[in-house]
């Protein structure tokens, strides 16, 4: 039988992670996540349940790989539901925290229709500047092709709208973001959107999301700089 499953509880493998993260000679994300890797190939037959009681053990440590263990499980990743996502969300209170978990559990798990355009929009109208950026960054799996996204129009400009006037500096940024990611797939459906909220819009969400229109790039300006 697989060592690790043999286990009485998951806390105990969520330990032996954190030890073997917290013994690298150098910590940072390439090395911690070739630790990850290991763990999830012996832990390739555990069920769900499993799993999800491993990843809860992780988070508070190790927030962005318990994410990871999670999408990388995809038994575990295909069955988790809105109260799973949302509680693995609880404690979001960064931009790294927040688009750890957008881009890699929250955004993917939508685009599959496991968790609903209502919720997301919950999260549009939350208080919270943290779940605000949350809801824009999801949008980033609907569009981005090298983690599955194939377009989202109507999803995309639906929690755009919803934030269109918020100044908060980490929105703004996300606005940016969700918008330039959608240009790949409906550009005159973002040049429509830039249109219409002219005089709503940040400034800095129309220059970057024109210059992606314009160039394909966010800042071409810099890119000319780093070249000479």
């Amino acid at each position: 039988m697989n060592q690790l499953l043999s286990l009485n509880v998951a806390e105990e493998v969520a330990s032996a992670i954190d030890a073997e993260i917290c013994a690298l000679p150098v910590r940072n994300t390439p090395n911690e996540r070739a630790v990850l890797r290991k763990y999830s190939q012996m832990l390739k037959e555990a069920n769900p349940e499993f799993i999800l009681g491993v990843a809860r053990a992780l988070l508070k440590e190790h927030r962005w790989l318990a994410y990871e263990l999670i999408a990388g499980h995809k038994a575990t990743f295909q069955s988790i539901r809105e109260a799973e996502v949302e509680e693995f969300g609880r404690g979001i209170n960064s931009w790294a925290s927040v688009d750890s978990f957008a881009r890699t559990l929250a955004g993917p798990a939508w685009r599959r229709g496991q968790v609903s355009d209502e919720l997301i929009g919950r999260w549009a109208r939350s208080e919270d500047r943290w779940w605000r950026r949350a809801a824009l960054v999801s949008t980033v799996a609907l569009n981005v092709r090298s983690r599955g996204g194939k377009g989202d129009t109507g999803r995309t400009l639906a929690v755009c709208r919803l934030l269109v006037s918020d100044r908060d500096d980490m929105v703004v940024k996300a606005m940016s973001w969700a918008l330039r990611e959608l240009v790949v797939h409906d550009a005159d459906a973002v040049r429509g959107f830039l249109v219409k909220y002219e005089d709503v819009l940040a400034g800095r969400v129309k220059r970057e999301v024109r210059h992606k229109l314009a160039t394909g790039l966010k800042n071409p300006r810099r890119k000319m700089e780093r070249a000479d």
